[in-house]
């Protein structure tokens, strides 16, 4: 039986425990992969489910974990594992947990590098329910025989799409091999491209498909712009950039971690030059111990931060609602790490505005990102005109390329469109909102209208409940503790 599409946590049957301490985050309606995610997970079906970063991903498989754990002093090991591609991100999941779990004892425990190892050698030898850390640091225990996973029920593999372009295959797979086979595996990501699909055809079983991906990749609620600078004028034109905006929190990315540290510290001689600013400024890049990346975190979450100038290592794995603003310095040298910046604004709905600043050799990678989006982005006021160039500053003549290509751009758009996708898509939504849900077919039709008991062709979907398998019978009870 399909669960039903909850319009407000009330409606999910969640308990009292958990409703309270939803109010005191002030959450009343789920977000979409929350509502459908979370009754198919309380349900004990493996998830397969599609959705952008900063939609509720982690509310959606932290509320049935909390929700159905047995009390520690019953099951002394860990019987849930959230695997994470970043250590920023296993510190957000496991807050997330800290703030979803109050009202009721939980133990919590985040394994990750940076962090203190003989804490968490004690914390499992003392016993804890949920587990939270990178592929890295999870082997590492399980090798010392620190972590044991035999109790485990869920596990979780989050932002996976990111986990594989990290190279975590072979250690997400040789974690799973050593979790039991009776388990709920929930599988989570931005993208489901034919890597995921074949991880999840391997080690889910049954998979319920969910699609909660925006069909556009760039989200309406974020404006999206680039500026034509020169590459000595863009500290300039940055520098003008904030004065005009204001923007109340902004990211600025840069490419190398050397050019992170160095625009850091010419913002901050910029503005210690300047009593009359009052911006506070933070820097974040691959160089930094984790403490210190921790400290700025903290900080850009409690706006104590106004500026933050980072490297790709803060492209995903954080989600800061207060983000107003991101300014590509530097164009990232992959186009879907292009995605990830813009999305650190728009988050859960709000608005936000992306710059770009774009040099004269970089036209084709801008196209590229245009076709990824399949949008065109605005030229900003702020853009060089050819014209001005010159005389503004020395530069290499535009080229006839360069401007047919700039014609092309503003007199046929359509010829950037993008043309094809990487890949089919799982399934046709037919949902006004943009969203799909439930167990479907190969042919994109829902499963409800094949034979019962028919299986997915890719997946081995059934639209009947689980009635043959190994795990056929298995469901978790649901707790009356909470």
């Amino acid at each position: 039986m399909t669960p039903a599409m909850p319009e407000s946590f009330s409606e999910m049957s969640l308990s009292p425990v958990m409703l309270r301490a939803l109010g005191k985050l002030g959450w009343t309606q789920p977000s979409p992969i929350q509502a459908r995610v979370i009754p198919y997970a309380l349900e004990g079906y493996d998830v397969l489910g599609q959705a952008r970063t900063g939609t509720g991903k982690t509310g959606s498989f932290a509320i049935p974990i909390l929700e159905q754990l047995d009390p520690l002093r019953e099951a002394p090991l860990p019987q849930a594992l959230v695997l994470v591609p970043t250590r920023e991100l296993a510190a957000q999941v496991h807050g997330e947990f800290e703030r979803l779990a109050v009202g009721c004892p939980t133990e919590v425990l985040e394994i990750s590098g940076g962090k203190h190892m003989r804490r968490q050698l004690a914390a499992l030898e003392k016993g804890v329910q949920v587990v939270v850390g990178t592929p890295g640091r999870v082997i590492d225990h399980i090798e010392r025989g620190t972590l044991r996973l035999h109790g485990l029920w869920c596990v979780v593999l989050d932002e996976a799409d990111r986990m594989l372009d990290i190279g975590f295959r072979p250690s997400i797979e040789k974690i799973l091999r050593r979790c039991p086979e009776n388990r709920q595996t929930l599988l989570l990501s931005a993208t489901l491209d034919e890597r995921i699909r074949e991880l999840a055809n391997r080690y889910l079983f049954e998979p319920v498909v969910i699609d909660c991906s925006d069909k556009d990749v760039a989200v309406e609620t974020i404006e999206q712009r680039f500026i034509s600078v020169a590459t000595e004028k863009k500290m300039d034109t940055l520098l003008e950039l904030l004065e005009r905006e204001k923007p109340p929190q902004t990211i600025i990315f840069c490419r190398t971690k050397i050019g992170t540290a160095k625009l850091h510290r010419r913002l901050e001689n910029y503005f210690a030059s300047k009593p009359e600013s009052k911006l506070r400024l933070g820097t974040i890049h691959g160089d930094m111990s984790q403490p210190q990346r921790d400290t700025v975190f903290r900080a850009l979450r409690e706006q104590k931060l106004d500026i933050l100038v980072a490297t790709d290592v803060v492209g995903r794995g954080i989600d800061v609602s207060t983000i107003s603003h991101i300014i590509n310095f530097d164009l990232p040298d992959e186009v879907d790490d292009y995605v990830h910046r813009v999305g650190r604004t728009g988050r859960m709905g709000r608005s936000g505005i992306a710059f770009s600043f774009v040099t004269k050799d970089q036209g084709d990678r801008l196209t590229d990102i245009e076709q990824r989006i399949n949008r065109l982005l605005i030229k900003d006021p702020l853009s060089e005109a050819p014209q001005k160039r010159s005389s503004r500053a020395t530069t290499a003549p535009v080229s006839n390329r360069d401007i047919n290509l700039e014609m092309k751009r503003e007199l046929n758009p359509d010829l950037f469109k993008r043309k094809a996708v990487d890949f089919e898509p799982l399934q046709d939504s037919q949902e006004s909102e943009g969203f799909s849900q439930g167990t479907f077919g190969s042919d994109g039709k829902d499963a409800s209208q094949q034979s019962q008991g028919e299986p997915n062709a890719e997946f081995g979907v059934s639209d009947a409940r689980r009635v043959t398998g190994k795990r056929s019978t298995w469901k978790r009870p649901r707790k009356g503790g909470r």
